[in-house]
């Protein structure tokens, strides 16, 4: 059974509203509410708002320098093939 593409984009939409009030509550509203407020429970500790996306950035930087690494080793070869055929 396929997802059509707006089902997926429609769902990707809504899982990304969620993670976004969600972090938003967490780093930025919480700190407001005090210690012994209820909600500080349905959250990690607060360093964890800095270190979880300053890790994905890291990672997603690294995914995309080596996919754009790829891309060009991949064209230097096929450029160096063309040269090749062109010398020959």
């Amino acid at each position: 059974m396929a997802v059509s593409d707006k089902a997926l984009g429609g769902l990707m939409l809504v899982a990304a509203a969620i993670v976004f009030g969600y972090y938003t509550t967490w780093a930025i509203l919480l700190p407001f509410f005090p210690a012994s407020h209820p909600l500080h429970e349905l959250f990690p500790a607060r360093e964890w708002a800095v270190r979880i996306p300053a890790f994905l950035l890291l990672v997603g930087g690294g995914v995309v320098g080596l996919f754009v690494g790829t891309v060009y080793m991949k064209e230097k070869a096929k450029k160096k093939a063309k040269f090749a055929v062109k010398s020959a």
